[in-house]
């Protein structure tokens, strides 16, 4: 049995939100290529797959009916609608990764890391924000949507972004390069919290 798992280390739950257009996702693709033992906890959706996503590694696609059965059955620890599409994070998703202490990586929206937090107090919120709103524009203005669109997704990111304080880190992405490091330092500091250590200690002194 994996050592750690056997001395009942609890793992770490880090929860990963950022306003659209802040590199969120090329920062969590980095520190899983870094941390293979990190594990990326995938949401279900209703939203059409786009080009190049796979169904069960980006998302768990369904239909909204099935969306919204599971719903109705309490099978989400969160869910939240979005454009018109709904998204969600199965307990069946988290339940087995921390059920035998191991480490998952959440990439949720700022309502849902509340709904996340409230049933797992233990979680640690990261809040990844641009260089400034200056830049977060210009990255939005870039995704070449109608100005009506792109207005609305800087409101909905502007709205996020005043949640940003609710969190236990905040990274401001002004370089990739830095912005990783950082999260990668968040990450190693939780893992040597003396609450997850605890049981290795009892078991180093007897």
């Amino acid at each position: 049995m994996n050592e750690r798992l056997k001395q009942g280390t609890p793992g770490v739950l880090l929860v990963m939100s950022a306003p659209s257009g802040a590199g969120k996702t090329s920062i969590g693709q980095r520190i899983l290529e870094m941390f293979p033992q990190l594990h990326f906890s995938i949401s279900s959706t209703t939203r059409p797959r786009r080009p190049g996503e796979v169904d069960g590694r980006d998302y768990e696609f369904l239909p909204e009916p099935e969306f919204r059965r599971r719903i109705a059955a309490g099978d989400f620890v969160e869910w939240v609608e979005n454009y018109g599409n709904l998204y969600g994070t199965s307990r069946k998703q988290l339940e087995p990764f921390l059920a035998h202490g191991a480490d998952l990586l959440l990439d949720i929206e700022p309502r849902g890391a509340k709904a996340i937090r409230a049933y797992y107090p233990q979680a640690v919120l990261v809040f990844i924000l641009p260089p400034s709103l200056a830049d977060l524009r210009s990255r939005l203005e870039k995704r070449g949507e109608s100005p009506m669109v792109m207005e609305q997704r800087l409101q909905r990111s502007l709205d996020e972004i005043r949640e940003a304080l609710c969190y236990d880190y905040l990274i401001f992405n002004e370089r990739l390069p830095e912005a990783v490091e950082r999260f990668r330092a968040i990450y190693l500091a939780e893992k040597s919290r003396r609450e997850r250590c605890a049981g290795q200690l009892t078991a180093f002194l007897t």
